[in-house]
């Protein structure tokens, strides 16, 4: 038997191989499937299996994951934990995923330290944007509305919302500032005896001076940046070696020696002393490095929210609050208050608050934010409005159809989040390199400490203690584990703000790589706006009979070219009947019945296949039509073919430009389309296009995909409809129009807002930019490590006498960091 199931909280592929896995080692259960994107989970067991013990399967494997029969379970629990935790959902969704994206798109439940790299978790902000109110004098007075407050009586004041990465970065700095308040008194103290007067001896003793950094060591090492020794120590019993390993290991040793100099001076041989007795200690060294790699932390932090700057601006554009109809009158409500149904009222210059469809009333509304296209677009009743975009200078009512985190702002920004958090191809690479090059500086900090030992000038065991700890300082995984993500993260905001949505790092990548272009006809290149021009009868058949007949077969078809006939049916006074029988035939047209009248619409494939002869002087009437670049789709009444409908789609204005400089990129365009040859000719010519086919049915569509990909070519393919969605998954980039349909869109690597071939262009420029700035950012971690790690271990040293101090070293990994950073953020800049 065959049970579907939901389960809550799936974030990633690794979540649903844990899920897969726990669920398929219970007894009896013989294979378990899991869908990421619905959260649906089907289980084939041999005997029925309770709720309960799948349950119990998932949670005593350590899994936080919650299964039900019903989907609104999870939405109900979800809710009701909302409510209980309601002042902390306005900081983040409760999910957090590494900053440095270790584990691609592995994200938490809960707070803590990357188990690979041990940088604090970040949490992703929440979607929701509503506002909240709160009393000035009573804080821990919350309302959704606003009002006076119960105790005082005073207004009600919106609260403000904290980025949750700013809080991170708020954190951090508190605990920079001690550390540089207690690491500059030490630094000053242990300078001081560099001055040949050495001035502090007169005060104190050096032995009394030693104590004094002791006890002004104490905070920076077990407060401010104790978190980096756990941090080490729980990744050498993982074996996730990484920075803070070699942080935690050479600040560890140099703290833990001066400790035991300081209590047991005698157990040192008198190379170790100083001329007054006392054993040299590195608490100034500990101190220094533990501050800059904090620094490091500090720089990286404030980076991290400037590369998610996308995602900040679009949670500025969704609104806080609207005006909802009821039959009291209007009322200003909340934006999580609104149900799909409502009915809302957008004012002049207003954010539209959710998606939806215009009742009553025209405006232009401002959709750059989405499309990225600056001139205002016309809206009359029965057009689409979205969510976070602004309203013109006129008011309109609406009827809310998309509410929550189903409105495509939500969608967006959920988009952002999951490619950021994505791994790119080449970031397998620089895994490889990470895994193996902490063992390996470890080892070259034990070598380097052997040679200076055995061949190193007096005092050896000085030199090879500070330089083995230098060389443990300066490499730095950290910039290398940051090149890919940061670029990633920018490339994708980037991509958003150019109206280009960008599911994966992968698909990033691969637009570096398009060999062939495949595109869909219809609303791909044309307008997808098709309007009928005529309707040409061979019958007895009035005019309005027919057209009565195929607007009522139409109005249950999804496909534009249906629309376009209704809406001319209507038009023209046409009542609407139910059919009966309906059925979409992909790639050839519909058939049904009306009233017990068998009604077909559709191409000569169609016709065939239902073996209808279509009279060859229809056809020959047709073809003048087709030759003209239009689409004619043929109408038979109880099997006999009695006329044809004419319509023209337009081809966009950006269309012959797009696919010019496609092909000046040395990019193969190929357009394929379910239409008859000789219209598919005619558009061709326009374009300038010699790779065409015509009469394709998806399946078609897909198998010329395939062969392409036999031959070794990259293929991108960019449609719009449902009959694309199978080409666009076996693609190896699959490039949706924004303006088609939810499953075209859900098959795609990449989805433009604004639905036009221009958006492919620009997203091969941001391919090309975003992988570029990679291997700079690889170049620049390498090169510091490359470099740093031989003069640490102290190569130069018998030619020009130098050495790099741990101090020194410690600010030089750091701003291995801060380079990669920085060239990551040039992205910002860049012009599409």
């Amino acid at each position: 038997m065959k049970h579907s199931y939901y389960i809550s909280r799936m974030t990633c592929s690794g979540c649903k191989n844990n899920v897969e896995t726990a669920l398929g080692n219970i007894k009896g259960v013989k294979s378990v499937v899991a869908d990421l994107s619905s959260g649906e989970v089907e289980i084939e067991m041999d005997t029925h299996i309770s709720l309960t013990a799948l349950q119990s399967a998932i949670t005593n494997n350590g899994l936080h994951y919650t299964i039900s029969l019903n989907k609104n379970a999870h939405s109900d629990l979800e809710h009701s934990s909302h409510s209980a935790s309601h002042s902390n959902t306005k900081q983040g969704n409760g999910v957090y995923y590494c900053p440095m994206h270790c584990e691609g798109d592995k994200t938490y439940d809960k707070a803590g330290d990357c188990p690979v790299c041990g940088m604090d978790l970040v949490e992703q902000p929440a979607l929701s944007n509503a506002t909240e109110y709160t009393c000035p004098m009573h804080p821990e007075i919350i309302r959704d509305e606003m009002g006076s407050c119960p105790i005082c009586g005073m207004d009600l004041v919106p609260i403000e919302n904290t980025d949750v990465k700013d809080k991170n970065y708020k954190k951090l700095l508190k605990k920079m500032k001690l550390s540089v308040l207690f690491t500059l008194p030490i630094f000053i103290i242990a300078m001081s005896e560099m001055f040949p007067s050495k001035p502090l001896l007169e005060i104190f003793s050096q032995e009394t001076w030693n104590w004094v950094q002791f006890f002004l060591s104490l905070p920076v090492v077990f407060y401010t940046t104790w978190m980096f020794f756990e941090r080490a120590y729980k990744s050498i019993v993982t074996f996730n070696l990484n920075m803070l390993t070699l942080i935690g290991i050479g600040a560890g040793v140099a703290f833990i020696f001066s400790v035991f100099a300081l209590l047991f001076p005698d157990i040192f041989p008198d190379q170790f002393k100083t001329e007054s007795g006392t054993v040299f200690v590195y608490f100034e060294a500990v101190t220094v490095i533990l501050t800059l790699v904090l620094l490091g932390q500090l720089l990286e932090a404030k980076a991290h929210s400037q590369t998610s700057g996308a995602i900040k601006e679009l949670l500025k554009l969704a609104p806080k609050d609207a005006v909802l109809i009821t039959e009291d009158g209007e009322k200003v409500i909340s934006i999580d208050k609104i149900v799909k149904g409502d009915k809302l009222r957008v004012k002049p210059g207003d954010k539209i608050p959710v998606d939806g469809t215009i009742l009553t009333g025209n405006s232009d509304v401002d959709e750059s934010m989405i499309t990225g296209e600056p001139i205002p677009v016309d809206k009359k009743i029965g057009d689409k409005v979205i969510s976070g975009t602004i309203n013109g200078t006129k008011t309109f009512t609406m009827v809310a159809e998309k509410v929550g985190s189903e409105t495509l702002l939500s969608q967006i920004i959920h988009m952002i989040n999951e490619a950021s958090r994505s791994k790119a191809p080449i970031q397998k690479f620089v895994d490889k390199i990470s895994k193996i090059f902490v063992p390996i500086v470890v080892l070259v900090s034990i070598i380097t400490f052997i040679v200076w030992y055995i061949f190193g000038p007096s005092p050896e065991l000085v030199y090879a203690f500070v330089n083995s700890i230098a060389v443990l300082i300066i490499a730095c995984p950290c910039a290398l584990g940051l090149a890919t993500p940061m670029s990633v993260m920018v490339g994708v905001g980037q991509g958003a703000t150019n109206g280009i949505l960008i599911k994966n790092a992968e698909a990033l990548e691969n637009l570096n790589k398009i060999d062939v272009l495949i595109s869909d006809k219809t609303g791909t290149i044309t307008e997808g706006k098709p309007s009928v021009e005529k309707v040409k009868i061979f019958s007895e058949n009035s005019s309005d009979y027919i057209l009565k007949l195929i607007a009522s077969l139409n109005q249950y078809s999804e496909h534009p070219l249906a629309d376009s006939i209704v809406n001319y049916c209507k038009e023209r006074g046409v009542t609407l009947e139910e059919a009966t029988n309906f059925e979409s035939i992909t790639g050839m047209g519909v058939i049904g019945e009306i009233n017990q009248i068998k009604v077909a619409i559709g191409n000569l494939k169609l016709f065939e296949n239902l073996n209808i002869q279509v009279p060859e002087n229809i056809t020959s009437s047709a073809l003048v039509e087709q030759k003209l670049g239009k689409t004619v789709s043929y109408i038979s009444v109880n099997n006999k073919v009695e006329a044809y409908i004419v319509i023209s789609d337009a081809i966009k204005s950006t269309s012959v430009e797009a696919i010019a400089k496609l092909q000046s990129m040395g990019i193969e365009v190929i357009m394929l389309t379910g239409d008859n040859n000789n219209t598919a000719s005619a558009v061709a010519k326009q374009l300038n296009l010699d790779n065409f086919k015509a009469e394709c049915l998806p399946e078609d569509k897909l198998n010329i995909i395939k062969e392409l990909q036999s031959q070794g070519k990259v293929v991108a393919m960019a449609g719009d409809g449902i009959n694309d969605s199978p080409a666009l998954a076996q693609a190896d980039i699959g490039i949706a129009m924004g303006t088609g349909t939810d499953v075209a869109i859900e098959s795609s690597a990449i989805t433009l807002l604004k639905g036009d071939l221009m958006g492919i262009v620009k997203s091969i420029k941001l391919g090309h930019k975003v992988m570029k700035n990679i291997k700079e950012n690889l170049f620049f971690a390498f090169i510091y490590n490359v470099l740093g790690i031989p003069i640490a271990a102290g190569v130069l040293y018998p030619l020009f006498g130098m050495l790099l101090s741990p101090m020194i070293a410690a600010l030089a990994m750091s701003f291995s960091s801060v380079s990669v950073i920085a060239n990551s953020l040039r992205l910002k800049r860049i012009k599409l």
